[in-house]
């Protein structure tokens, strides 16, 4: 008697392994609680001239869910931010609770020329306070217009993988490398991508994002899910 009641539930079991297996990575991630990142910064994350869905944050989170990773990216750009609104406005941004936090600052600062060592205050300051916290970062790097010169284009360049150097950050060197310039991934004003732009930003920054998925889920106890192994990167 035993032995014919043992046989259909494993074959049950069989079933419900074979078909967990065969979900797809998209259905999985929605089946699990997200792990929430907040992306701080200015126009060129909060998605200027963009549909909310055409934007880097709903674009990184829509790839990154289709391919398993429960995540859900929470937009905190803010059109004309710098260094200085950002670092008055962390503490209200971590009133919240994140798990990671991408920090990409500094070009409205660039376009009108402050001081490179406010910048790099200002930077510093905001990276002590989500480190103070144990917030994994990853930290893009930006680039100042060329007409202000070799003397502060350098000196403003050079923030990024210095401080990225110093703090140990996940970093990727520059936002908009590969759409900089180039007058079919810009808007009209030649300065904020448009979706093509997009598109390509998070292709190029998408392995950047795992590698945080990996370190968000490397500084959680051993108790609690593992987010990366569920994503297809």
């Amino acid at each position: 008697m035993n032995c014919r009641v043992r046989k259909p539930i494993v074959k049950v079991a069989t079933f419900i392994v074979a078909v967990s297996i065969m979900l797809p990575a998209a259905i999985i991630a929605d089946q699990i609680e997200p792990i929430r990142i907040v992306a701080i910064g200015d126009s060129l994350i909060a998605g200027y001239g963009l549909k909310p869905e055409q934007g880097f944050t709903s674009k990184l989170q829509k790839i990154l869910n289709e391919r398993g990773c429960p995540v859900r990216i929470i937009n905190s750009g803010i059109s004309g931010d710098t260094t200085n609104g950002g670092l008055a406005r962390i503490d209200w941004v971590l009133s919240d609770q994140y798990s990671g936090v991408i920090l990409f600052l500094g070009y409205n600062d660039a376009f009108r020329a402050v001081p490179v060592e406010s910048v790099r205050h200002n930077l510093t300051e905001i990276i002590k306070k989500l480190q103070s916290r144990n917030i994994p970062i990853l930290f893009f790097g930006a680039k100042a217009p060329r007409n202000l010169g070799a003397d502060y284009y350098e000196k403003f360049d050079s923030i990024y993988p210095e401080l990225a150097a110093e703090f140990g950050l996940l970093f990727y060197p520059f936002f908009l490398d590969g759409v900089a310039t180039d007058p079919l991934l810009n808007q009209r004003d030649g300065i904020h991508p448009n979706e093509a732009g997009v598109d390509l930003i998070v292709d190029r920054i998408l392995p950047y994002a795992g590698q945080l998925i990996r370190q968000i889920d490397s500084s959680q106890s051993g108790d609690e899910l593992r987010h990366y192994l569920n994503c297809s990167l």
